[in-house]
């Protein structure tokens, strides 16, 4: 009894550490409601793709996959493509996601194949390989765009004649699905407010009384995030999705039971980068702008941070796990800065906090993970020397 109420707490330790966080550094950063679920919404619709690509290699018992930055890179590089061709709106967005979806593919067989050959190393492995595709993503947009790979558009190139600039401007593609479908939440007074700004067109119109303004909902990409999960739902159902589950349970006797082990665990490392793929390029319409060389350095560490605050683990992810943990990690990056100024003077604590707990959360994951894993191995040793 004592050791399944530990379990219980270390289980949901983290998600209560940042509620209690959340909860103390909310009043001293002086927003509004309406300031803060407007940036929630924005930032759920921004960010919840990419998480939600890490569950399928956890439920395949391959761990968080850091190996996500190789499908962020070719969802950029399809940007790049579209921004050259000139291609805007929504077929621009369809069409950066078809060109990034070979790439993310052959990178996804080859992440996979590699980390067949590190079984239980998968995710340090992936976090090493991430740097390593990195550098090649580095030569190809500095070295090879604009020489021997065409592009034309001088807007891009740097004055050298090849080679990507450091901003690329997305302004064709920004808030395109976010906006596709107009939705609003305002108070009991802010109704004309929105009209008069909007027109009469508003298709979804929320009111809620303690609202002191317009929030924006990003409604297609939430309809869109909706049926990603519906989804993951369905292919759990699956028979490849059954047998990630088995393969996460045991690939010994995965393989025992005529699974083709090495196979579906490169299954689900591609489809993980092809959906990383896409979920750069909602975050991407999102932001506006495009760091060519760094956007996708923190994709993977703030996703797998996100998924372990909210409640998940090295081995197991649920999607409540996702939807809790971008609305409290990102609870904390809106009113960590103002809150640290506002109690010390200084926003850079708040900055440095953020960060502190991005990189320890990760930290901690891996060795409650360890620690688990051990304790398992000594239960079962017990077990076979009849319990002493």
């Amino acid at each position: 009894m004592i050791r399944k109420i530990f379990d219980i707490i270390a289980g949901n330790a983290v998600p209560a550490i940042f509620i209690l966080i959340s909860a103390f550094a909310i009043p001293y950063s002086g927003y509004s409601a309406s300031y803060l679920i407007q940036e929630l919404l924005t930032r759920i619709g921004r960010n919840s793709f990419s998480i939600l690509a890490l569950l399928i290699p956890i439920a395949a018992g391959m761990g968080l996959n850091f190996g996500m930055v190789l499908g962020a890179m070719a969802g950029q590089i399809g940007l790049l493509f579209i921004c050259d061709w000139g291609i805007v709106g929504i077929p621009g967005m369809v069409l950066a996601m078809l060109v990034g979806t070979p790439i993310a593919i052959i990178l996804g067989i080859f992440c996979g194949g590699v980390l067949n050959r590190a079984k239980g190393r998968e995710m340090v492995t992936s976090y090493i390989l991430g740097f390593f595709i990195n550098g090649v993503y580095q030569m190809v947009v500095l070295y090879l765009m604009g020489w021997i790979i065409p592009i034309t558009n001088p807007a891009l190139l740097l004055s050298r004649g090849y080679g990507v600039r450091n901003a690329v401007s997305l302004l064709g593609i920004r808030g395109v699905l976010d906006n596709l479908i107009p939705a609003v939440i305002t108070g009991t007074n802010g109704t004309q407010q929105f009209l008069n700004i909007n027109g009469a067109n508003t298709f979804l119109l929320i009111q809620i009384p303690f609202i002191d303004g317009v929030i924006k909902i990003p409604l297609a990409t939430f309809i869109l995030i909706g049926l990603f999960c519906v989804f993951i739902l369905w292919f759990n159902k699956t028979k490849l999705g059954h047998d990630m589950k088995a393969i996460g349970q045991s690939q010994s006797v995965a393989d025992s039971a005529g699974i083709a082990v090495d196979r579906t665990r490169i299954i689900a490392i591609v489809i993980s980068t092809v959906l990383a793929c896409y979920g750069q390029i909602i975050y991407l319409q999102n932001m506006g702008t495009l760091n060519t060389y760094n956007s996708h350095d923190q994709t993977g560490m703030f996703s797998i941070a996100a998924l372990l605050i909210g409640g998940a683990s090295v081995s197991r992810a649920k999607i409540i796990n996702v939807f809790v943990g971008v609305i409290l990690f990102h609870l904390m990056f809106i009113v960590a800065p103002m809150a640290g100024k506002n109690l010390i003077g200084d926003a850079q604590i708040g900055e440095y906090f953020r960060v502190f707990v991005s990189y320890g959360i990760i930290a901690i994951a891996l060795v409650l993970h360890a620690w688990k894993r051990n304790r398992e191995k000594e239960a079962a040793r017990r077990n076979l020397r009849g319990g002493k």
